[in-house]
């Protein structure tokens, strides 16, 4: 099981959980609010519509919007559930098994997965930015980079000695990957959108 002591609580990655969560359950619960008044009154923009390109209806309405049959948002509050509860329990001492992290991070490894998807989907199909959506990745992103390297730091994926220590110094590099994965968004987008100067 890991963590095996107190003094191996991994405080921050807990915070991280905690956060990424609220705020991706926040993201999520107001796309499905928007969802709903759209419903209810049809022809009426979004209160996350900014603009042509900035905007949550193009998103909302379009097919990659509802993937499963229903708005995807609501998957998300769902889905964003777990990690504020095992980012508790972490800060509470909770030990967990190996299997648990390994199916805890495949739930993000579907998370960034689907995330990359409705980038690009956003970026070169729709054309379009929602401000909401882009919430989303932006918290699933560095919640995937840290739980991958804490699954792999711990051994709870059986990858070996050397795996385990590029496991610990990715940890100490997720928020500079991190900010290099917005960069990379921002530079997709703005050459494909041109988005500063549809601002």
């Amino acid at each position: 099981m890991i963590p095996t002591s107190p003094a191996k609580r991994p405080v921050a990655l807990s915070l991280l959980l905690i956060v990424s969560g609220v705020v991706g359950w926040w993201a999520a619960f107001s796309l499905t609010i928007e969802k709903f008044e759209a419903l209810e009154n049809p022809g009426r923009a979004a209160g996350c519509d900014f603009s042509v390109l900035v905007q949550c209806t193009e998103n909302l309405n379009s097919p990659q919007g509802s993937i499963l049959g229903f708005p995807n948002p609501i998957i998300g509050l769902g889905a964003w559930i777990a990690p504020i509860v095992v980012g508790v329990a972490l800060l509470a001492g909770a030990r967990f098994a190996r299997w648990f992290w390994v199916l805890f991070w495949l739930g993000f490894v579907g998370a960034i997965s689907f995330v990359v998807w409705l980038i690009s989907q956003s970026i070169f199909v729709l054309g379009t930015l929602c401000p909401w959506c882009m919430v989303t990745w932006s918290v699933v992103i560095p919640s995937f980079l840290a739980v991958t390297a804490y699954v792999i730091a711990e051994g709870a994926l059986p990858l070996g000695a050397g795996a385990r220590r590029f496991g610990r110094s990715l940890l100490r590099w997720v928020p500079l990957v991190t900010v290099l994965a917005y960069v990379a968004i921002a530079i997709i987008a703005q050459l494909r959108l041109d988005v500063l100067h549809s601002l």
